[in-house]
């Protein structure tokens, strides 16, 4: 792992051999595959590249971008050419976030600022599929271990976050407890971090919508402090995971102490949060130290799935009602994505545009959380809401709303029903890195979900008859080399008909359909 003492170095004197993978200076080796080739894909960067009106303040520049690319991302084809273009692009974007600060290697948010908190989350979901482990292990160096001061960033506590939970599901891909070990103690401060800062006397924790990274927004206020879905459901998230990393390292004390801090959550979100007219969690206004009237907010916001994110909600309790809201187009249906608020609101879009409004456009931030909540849904509860089809269509939705003038972009928002980005400055926002693509096709559509157990669950949220094939190919799985590939009479792979799982080149799992399989793999 490299230590932030080693980094340091690094900024002050250039590259130290052995530091850095050699990718990052340009001498990348290419993973094997199974079943697809690399060279067969190299054409979406050779497009990037050009397109691309380079400003070169990243670790990796344009040129060493596809070298990188080969040497870390797994593969993926499928017969939606928007949607493949999409996920070669975002891991394209991630690359260009990566960078040397006085701190540590780092990924930024905004291309040419400082790293911030808020979407810690997502660049670690993202990133645990990257194959050399030097990229997560320094990302979450960076914001979890002390400085040479003793202290960590300054604004690891300044957005809310779910970065203990994100660090349990990259265990879950590679397996190294050691590196769990190392942070345990870094992951224990920064939940004690937002107790001491933002925790209520009944174990809730209160938050303004601006320091949940959504400001502007109905229900909320950059001011006034609420009860919130994000940080509620961030910090159950994060004491489950810490529960198990203790389970884990046999720490057993530590880990009864999470359960009763995630039990109780769990119950304040259920029992203050849940609207049980509207059917859907919401905000509750209450502030710190008074007492509570009642009241919860009149809108319905597209926070109110990121329990889902964590699993949080009781099964067959009818909470999954919410769910009913994704497909009305009158709730969170608009032509380009999921939007933040209901479309019925009367204060739907109802002030400023182009200043981060949370008031309703679409933010791939959130499409990222949902979507990931939505996944959850289809893979652990039995409902008749949605289904793979509405999932398959959302990320659709989502690859369609990640162009700009007929290239591929990312920004930070836009609008819902003409697919515009808003801020009013585009270039601020461009390759903006706050949210997830390839994690939402990689463990969403092509269902590849690592369990704590060693095994691999693959379900794929592809409604039957949909495609003929599709392959993800070079994934590295508890040091294991992992391919999944549909093909429906076997000519594309000449690995027989249906649904196969392949480990290091052999089949470990088949079925003659697009289902779940599982298989053990640690």
């Amino acid at each position: 792992m490299l230590t932030r003492r080693r980094v340091v170095g690094l900024c002050a004197g250039g590259a130290v051999a052995g530091t850095l993978p050699a990718v990052a200076t340009g001498a990348a080796v290419a993973a094997p595959l199974t079943l697809l080739g690399y060279d067969a894909f190299r054409h979406h960067v050779d497009k990037f590249n050009a397109q691309d009106p380079e400003r070169p303040l990243n670790l990796i520049p344009n040129a060493g971008a596809w070298d990188w690319m080969v040497a870390n991302v797994p593969a993926f084809e499928c017969p939606d050419a928007e949607l493949e273009e999409i996920y070669w692009f975002r891991w394209w974007n991630y690359r260009k976030a990566l960078v040397r600060t006085p701190q540590g290697i780092s990924a930024t948010e905004f291309y040419n600022r400082a790293p911030v908190s808020s979407a810690v989350g997502h660049h670690v979901m993202e990133g645990r599929w990257l194959r050399d482990p030097v990229w997560l292990d320094s990302i979450v160096q960076y914001w979890m271990a002390p400085g040479p001061d003793g202290s960590p960033p300054m604004d690891v506590l300044k957005y809310s976050g779910w970065t203990i939970w994100a660090a349990w599901h990259r265990w879950m891909v590679s397996g190294d407890t050691a590196w769990l070990q190392r942070h345990y103690d870094d992951f224990a401060a920064y939940y004690a971090g937002w107790e001491a800062a933002k925790m209520n006397p009944d174990g809730s924790f209160w938050q303004f919508d601006v320091r949940d990274a959504m400001e502007e927004s109905i229900s909320g206020s950059r001011t006034e402090p609420h009860l919130r879905p994000p940080l509620n459901s961030y910090m159950y998230g994060n004491a489950v995971a810490m529960a198990a990393i203790a389970r884990l390292l046999g720490r057993e004390d530590d880990a009864r102490t999470y359960d009763a801090k995630a039990a109780g959550l769990k119950r304040f979100v259920q029992d203050r949060l849940w609207d049980t007219d509207a059917r859907f969690f919401k905000v509750r206004f209450v502030k710190p130290g008074q007492p509570d009237d009642g009241q919860l907010a009149d809108v319905r916001e597209q926070i109110g799935y990121i329990p889902w994110y964590f699993d949080l909600p009781d099964t067959n309790a009818g909470y999954e009602d919410a769910w009913a809201q994704l497909r009305d187009p009158e709730g969170f249906d608009a032509p380009f994505g999921i939007t933040t608020a209901e479309r019925r609101h009367p204060r739907f879009r109802f002030h400023v545009v182009g200043r981060c409004e949370w008031n309703g456009p679409v933010w791939p931030y959130a499409t990222s959380q949902t979507l990931t909540a939505l996944a959850n849904v289809l893979n652990h509860r039995t409902q008749g809401q949605v289904d793979a089809g509405d999932y398959l269509h959302a990320l659709r939705t989502y690859a369609r709303a990640t162009y700009r003038d007929g290239k591929p972009y990312i920004g930070e928002y836009l609008d819902e029903v003409t697919g515009q980005y808003l801020h009013v400055d585009l270039e601020r926002g461009r390759y903006y890195n706050h949210s997830t693509f390839c994690d939402l096709v990689i463990n969403g559509l092509v269902g590849l979900r690592p369990q704590a157990d060693g095994r691999l669950v693959v379900n794929p949220l592809v409604p039957a008859g949909t495609w003929d094939w599709f392959a993800l190919d070079g994934i590295r799985l508890r040091g294991r080399t992992v391919a999944i590939c549909w093909d429906r009479d076997g000519s594309r792979y000449n690995r027989g008909a249906g649904l196969s799982v392949l480990a290091d080149g052999e089949v470990v799992a088949h079925s003659a359909q697009v289902g779940q399989v599982e298989a053990a793999i640690a």
